[in-house]
């Protein structure tokens, strides 16, 4: 494969399908589009103010060339000002907008960086918090209008010699010079600076285009609204380019719902978390149904769960899901626009429930996987007969070399693996042996062909009789109970298994209603004796599934969910383990008592 730059996308899009909305958001109440000769311009006129500021690549080495950070929400000029940076050779830097402000100053510090971005007043005023810490970072410019602060158009220029020498430097980007660091949020210690090429990044868009297929059609719209800090959704957003669809940008993840109606799109990405939501949404409104409406619901969920879509079911099967698709699930696809082709999903273990009901429903989800590491992806589940097993996480991806380590970690090598993390070259050796990247997943291979994610090496934990028990796949299991909002499981170096459980919140209220019980708070239902036995019928259910070993002996119930702003889950959406047993370490000790 001939690698090219990342915003070479643009003269890409320019040559083959120049478009009214190269990209899209919401401002004022009213969708602005940016044209691709609209971006191609702006691009090229911000590249030309941060060359006024003196920036530049210098050598191409890490060490060597300047960096910019940014920390904003999904928009518009998150991707110009990444591509404009890019340009002229500079190192992009994207933060998490819940960075909190100890991990934002070590970044920025680590890092070098010399300019910022901040999207709104809240991030702006989070950056200034903790500026006089940083004594690389010059200056701030906000997207949003802010009093005090420089807005970025101040560096949209128009001068003839800079856009000149933009020219010159942009030609002699080579493709192996570092586009990002990408600080990984991890689970425990000090974020790592993951240094990622033009080359790293473009080799894996062009490989998951091709493998997937993302087709090239500039009649495609999709709907972005994942971190586009986290590699997943960056990638997916320059596929997108490269194919020639137009990004919309959801306003926040409170108003999804009503931009998929408002836009139709075509496919967008997500995490399981945030389909695990929209499920509950729906089963709310199904709950919420009498009569035969409500008979016909839970008939095409139920024939959804049974649905195999490499095993087709019997002729009656078939006829009843033609059925339910007609009455019941054409509701569902309407609630998400009437027009979703595709939907990938990754970042963590999605439900194989969920998967197969929504498959049911021909709103075809894709689960895929991969580390930052690896610029990401490593494998997909694909759109094509046979190509994709419920389950797993699909097949790898073309130009993505794969073995299974004796212990079962996933190793992986090809043009995709990182550079290394920045300035922690111990780390590196650690995670890349002779050219192999070493996960830290634990996997095993289904039919020679698909990848199943088993565990991770580090969430395995030994209970005091020796016993290992992985956690994901019971956690995983469980949920699948409308009860059960959020699991994690506890065990290591103790004599058996225990959980700290968030119950379903939404059914458990009409749970209480339907028996009797007064819902007054989260906080004094978690108490009640009645949910006490309802959660523990519906633990013992499960436990049944797993090894003597493995089952939960004692749960704890929690008042409310895991969250990012305490540090329980990670901007992705994953959870937390060593920080979630810090803050419930009271309720943990109870239950070894």
């Amino acid at each position: 494969m001939e690698c090219k730059r990342l915003f070479d996308c643009i003269e890409h899009q320019m040559q083959h399908f120049p478009k009214e909305d190269m990209l899209a958001a919401k401002e004022n109440g009213v969708w602005r589009k940016y044209s691709s000769q609209e971006v191609a311009a702006t691009v090229n006129k911000l590249s030309a103010g941060l060359l006024s500021l003196g920036l530049s690549a210098n050598d191409f080495t890490p060490e060597g060339s300047d960096k910019i950070a940014i920390i904003s929400a999904n928009r518009p000029e998150w991707l110009i000002a990444d591509m404009a940076t890019q340009q002229i050779g500079v190192i992009w830097v994207p933060v998490y907008p819940t960075t909190n402000p100890l991990e934002l100053t070590f970044i920025l510090n680590d890092a070098s960086v010399k300019y910022m971005f901040a999207s709104n007043q809240e991030l702006y005023d989070k950056v200034m918090s903790i500026k006089d810490q940083v004594s690389c970072l010059k200056e701030v410019y906000t997207f949003d209008y802010i009093e005090g602060a420089k807005h970025w158009s101040e560096l949209c220029l128009t001068d003839i010699d800079l856009l000149n020498q933009m020219e010159v430097i942009k030609k002699t980007i080579p493709v192996e010079q570092v586009a990002t660091f990408i600080y990984t949020s991890g689970t425990t210690g000090t974020p790592k600076g993951v240094m990622l090429t033009h080359k790293n990044i473009y080799f894996n868009l062009q490989s998951g285009k091709q493998s997937f297929p993302f087709p090239d059609n500039p009649s495609y719209k999709v709907l972005s609204f994942l971190p586009l800090n986290h590699i997943f959704e960056k990638v997916a957003s320059y596929i997108y380019m490269y194919s020639g669809m137009s990004i919309y940008y959801a306003e926040s993840l409170d108003t999804i719902g009503d931009n998929l109606k408002e836009i139709s799109p075509d496919a967008f990405s997500t995490v399981p978390r945030l389909l695990e939501k929209v499920f509950e949404k729906i089963m709310i409104k199904g709950e919420e149904l009498t009569g035969i409406k409500r008979k016909l619901f839970f008939w095409a969920v139920a024939l959804g769960e049974k649905y195999d879509n490499l095993i087709p079911g019997s002729w009656w099967y078939r006829i009843q899901l033609k059925l339910a698709n007609k009455l019941i699930f054409s509701k569902w696809r309407e609630a998400l626009g009437g027009n979703i082709k595709f939907i990938v999903t990754g970042g963590a273990a999605c439900q194989v429930k969920l998967l197969r009901i929504f498959n049911a429903a021909q709103i075809n989800v894709y689960e895929g996987y991969g580390p930052t590491e690896n610029s990401p992806i490593i494998s997909i589940n694909l759109r094509m007969p046979g190509g994709t097993k419920f389950g797993t996480v699909g097949e790898v991806i073309n130009g993505v070399e794969l073995k299974i380590q004796p212990d079962g970690e996933i190793c992986v090598a090809g043009p995709s693996v990182m550079l290394g993390y920045y300035k922690r070259p111990d780390l590196t050796a650690e995670t890349i042996i002779d050219g192999w990247l070493h996960t830290g997943d634990i996997g095993e291979l289904i039919d020679g062909r698909y990848l199943k994610i088993t565990d991770r090496k580090k969430e395995l934990f030994k209970t005091s009789g020796g016993k290992y028990v992985a956690p994901q796949p019971i956690e995983n299991k469980m949920k699948e109970s409308p009860f059960i909002e959020q699991i994690v499981l506890i065990g290591d170096n103790h004599k058996f298994v225990s959980a700290l459980i968030v119950p379903g919140f939404s059914k458990l209220k009409e749970w209480a209603k339907q028996q009797g019980i007064e819902y007054n708070s989260n906080e004094e239902i978690v108490k009640n004796e009645k949910v006490v036995r309802l959660i523990e019928e519906i633990v013992n259910e499960y436990n049944q599934l797993f090894n003597q070993v493995e089952q939960v002996k004692k749960f704890t119930l929690i008042s409310r969910e895991f969250t990012i702003d305490k540090g329980e889950m990670t901007p992705k959406l994953s959870i937390r383990r060593k920080n979630i047993l810090a803050n419930f370490e009271k309720e943990v000790e109870a239950m070894y008592l």
